[in-house]
């Protein structure tokens, strides 16, 4: 028995933050929170088989996701194999581009502004939009809810790229205006582990197999079986 004055142990929460797959206009056009967007045929492909990429990390507690079609649409391919279904996290949405909504990537490109966005983005706001530091502030505190959600479980969290490059940013201490160097790719994953001393980022980008995130005792599991007889 452990003295009464000892603390229960804050178990850690894992979150697989996931970038919605490939759509028409993915590297083309910067959609926002523009609706109708729904994924490519290849886009189907790679939701598909990021859920099965998923199961290798064992048991998930809940499948969330942003309320954009091609991030729900994501959810539920991956929800099909793990088993769930998606719930809508408004707090897991796309950046709100403003005015730059719908605008082909080639000609903000050519706008000074574009350098501000790369290179100083905690001093930049989307003309008529968000701005950086409100996506920060945003995605921490849905980060919270969720680790309270789902205290010692896995997560996944179905989102967009700048808000998972800021998440990711902000487990490592990134300053903000360094989160462009992460490169967050259609149907990737990155992976987080909060726990009571903070968060540690154990993938980041991560398009292939995930049984090495698997917890310990599955991956025991695992071994054992292969070593097994035919």
């Amino acid at each position: 028995m452990p003295p009464r004055s000892a603390k229960p142990a804050v178990a850690s929460t894992r979150i697989c933050f996931v970038r919605h797959a490939t759509t028409p206009t993915t590297g083309k056009v910067l959609p926002g929170r523009a609706k109708g967007l729904h994924l490519s045929e290849r886009g189907l492909a790679e939701a598909e088989k990021a859920g099965e990429r998923l199961v290798g990390l064992g048991p998930v507690a809940a499948l969330y996701c942003s309320p954009l079609e091609r991030a729900r649409e994501t959810a539920t391919a991956i929800g099909r194999r793990l088993g769930l279904d998606a719930v809508v996290e408004r707090g897991l949405v796309e950046c709100d581009f403003g005015e730059w909504t719908g605008a082909e990537l080639a000609e903000l490109r050519k706008k000074p502004e574009w350098q501000a966005v790369q290179l100083h983005p905690s001093g930049f706001r989307f003309p008529g939009g968000e701005s950086f530091v409100e996506v920060q502030a945003r995605m921490a505190g849905v980060t919270e809810q969720l680790c309270a959600r789902h205290r010692g479980g896995t997560v996944v969290a179905v989102s967009h790229a700048d808000p998972i490059k800021i998440a990711v940013g902000d487990a490592l201490g990134v300053p903000l205006d360094l989160v462009q160097r992460t490169v967050v790719s259609p149907a990737s994953v990155s992976l987080v582990l909060y726990g009571p001393a903070g968060p540690t980022v154990l993938a980041v980008n991560s398009t292939g197999d995930l049984g090495a995130f698997a917890p310990p005792a599955l991956n025991g599991q695992r071994r054992r079986r292969a070593q097994e007889p035919a």
